[in-house]
């Protein structure tokens, strides 16, 4: 008999967005208290950094290059391996996913893949290795149109009006009190809002299961990743009138463009709106239109998010201890991204490879049965494509032939190297590849040439959907020749504002980390096609 499991995701979150990680914003007691009672990884990483490829290696425990996800917009294969699967098969366990999902592409009106189609079709599973899925996007609505689970229950329950106080995803509406992109003042009651219903249908599966049952369920928030519109009420929690910049900001305009004129040259043309990061956000969206305070009302709903997150795990954790499980129950809390929120004077996220983006907050705290000890900081890197391999050693099984990564190390000292991120771009006409090495305290990331114009399946999507009228969509200004990158000190320089990439002080250091990222990198399935669900 294994010990149950509660894995706990966010979307788009900060490592720096939590107490225990010095945050100082967002009170978040009740995922502190985790850290202090269990591990807190201090140099975790994704292996993307973008929603579909990090959440599909959360799936899969597999790189991206072998899972196929390369990109948004590219579905995860009907037959990839899943975990969830794993352990309701070789351990007998109870399996459920509660919120988003995001394996499958969201612009899908035409109701092509099942995690779009299962609330309309009256489904909750079974859905890609979870006996139980409800699910819910940063929206519950298109129009009139319902989206997910969380969508069809707003609308049966409260009405269209109720989805009315959402701002439109990746339309960069202004909005709020500065009229920043993608913000709102939401009327919705909270207790309508996605966050707590995701809570409440946790709470409500779990109640479903008998005392003595072995389970994995993956609660998964939408928040804090944008449209930024908490609830009205909730407003009191975070005045954006009192925050400062980040200090990921280098200051004024020109100090902005002192920073990203030593990184590649996607990074200040995205800021001079010449480079449109369509992969990343939405593609009206231009950083000089963005004002010091729409980044400063940005950031406070950002935590305002993060508090009701903190709730909602709570309220959740009170059950599971009010069922008598917690001594037996494990959770891991992550996020699958990354956010800029000001960083660099941009937003959103993208082919942008700093720890704004890579850098997770990742916290387990072991159920005490398992006599693993708490109050543990592990500086060695990890990623997320250890996650699968650790849920299988809690249910006391091996890890699947098909998992790449490790169990988490539970101490300091696991001799760990390194971590690995990749980027390839979602649009055919910006081919963009990037790949990244974290290892001795530095990030490393080398530009392989780019593929401006050339096909690489997500085309089909496109043409599937109707898209950028079923052609390539935007074609990028900027193609690499292959000698480009960047390269940090990031205990030195933790923003990362000095590209040391040109230093010739560290051209041996750069090859070393450059081999060492393809030594370790696996071998590329080279998986593009966007088939239709059979």
């Amino acid at each position: 008999m294994g010990r149950k499991i509660l894995f706990v995701t966010t979307d788009q979150q900060r490592f720096d967005s939590l107490g225990c990680n010095g945050g100082t914003v967002a009170r978040t007691p009740n995922i502190d208290r985790l850290a202090r009672d269990g591990i807190n990884y201090r140099r975790a990483y994704n292996q993307n950094t973008v929603c579909m490829p990090a959440r599909s290696t959360m799936l899969t425990g597999q790189y991206v290059r072998t899972h196929g996800v390369v990109a948004n917009g590219i579905p995860l294969p009907a037959d990839a391996p899943s975990v969830a699967a794993y352990l309701g098969e070789h351990a007998g366990y109870r399996t459920a996913l509660l919120g988003k999902a995001h394996f499958e592409p969201g612009f899908d009106l035409r109701l092509e893949w099942p995690e779009n189609s299962m609330a309309g079709d009256g489904l909750t599973g079974p859905y890609r290795g979870f006996d139980h899925a409800e699910l819910a996007v940063h929206v519950p609505a298109f129009g009139d149109h319902a989206l997910q689970h969380y969508g069809r229950w707003l609308i049966d329950e409260h009405g269209i009006e109720a989805t009315r106080g959402f701002s439109p995803l990746l339309a960069a509406a202004p909005g709020g009190d500065t009229g920043a992109p993608e913000t709102r003042v939401n009327p919705i009651p909270r207790e309508w809002y996605h966050t707590d219903w995701v809570a409440d249908r946790t709470i409500a599966y779990l109640d479903t299961l008998p005392d003595d049952a072995d389970w994995f369920v993956w609660m998964s928030f939408p928040d804090p990743h944008h449209p930024w519109d908490p609830p009205a009420s909730e407003r009191h929690r975070c005045n954006w009138r009192d925050l400062d910049l980040p200090a990921g900001h280098p200051g004024g305009r020109d100090a902005v463009e002192r920073v990203l004129a030593q990184k590649p040259a996607h990074w200040l043309a995205t800021w001079e709106g010449t480079f449109v990061n369509a992969e990343g956000g939405p593609g009206s969206y231009r950083p000089q239109n963005v004002t010091d305070d729409n980044i400063r009302e940005i950031n406070a709903m950002a935590h305002i998010m993060n508090e009701l997150i903190d709730e909602a795990c709570g309220r959740v954790l009170r059950r599971i201890e009010t069922r008598g499980w917690t001594a037996d129950t494990d959770v891991i809390f992550t996020t699958d991204h990354g956010e800029l929120q000001g960083d660099y004077g941009l937003i959103f996220k993208g082919p942008f490879h700093t720890d704004s983006l890579m850098r997770l907050p990742l916290v387990w705290r072991p159920a005490p049965s398992a006599r693993i000890a708490g109050g543990v900081e592990v500086g060695e890197p990890v990623g997320q494509l250890d996650l699968a391999p650790t849920f299988c050693e809690i249910a006391g099984v091996p890890p699947a032939a098909w998992m790449q990564g490790a169990p988490l190390p539970a101490a300091a000292g696991s001799g760990r190297e390194r971590v690995l991120c990749e980027w390839d771009s979602q649009f055919p006409g910006y081919g963009m590849h990037l790949r990244s090495i974290y290892r001795d305290g530095w990030l490393c990331t080398t530009y392989e040439p780019s593929t401006v114009g050339e096909p690489n399946g997500l085309e089909e999507f496109f043409a599937l959907t109707g898209m950028f009228g079923g052609g390539i969509g935007p074609v990028s200004p900027i193609a690499y020749e292959g000698t480009e990158g960047e390269l940090y000190d990031v205990e030195g320089d933790p923003h990362q504002w000095e590209n040391r990439w040109s230093d010739p002080a560290c051209k041996t250091l750069r090859a070393d980390l450059v081999a060492d990222l393809y030594d370790n990198l696996p071998k590329s399935r080279k998986v593009l096609k966007v088939a239709r669900p059979a």
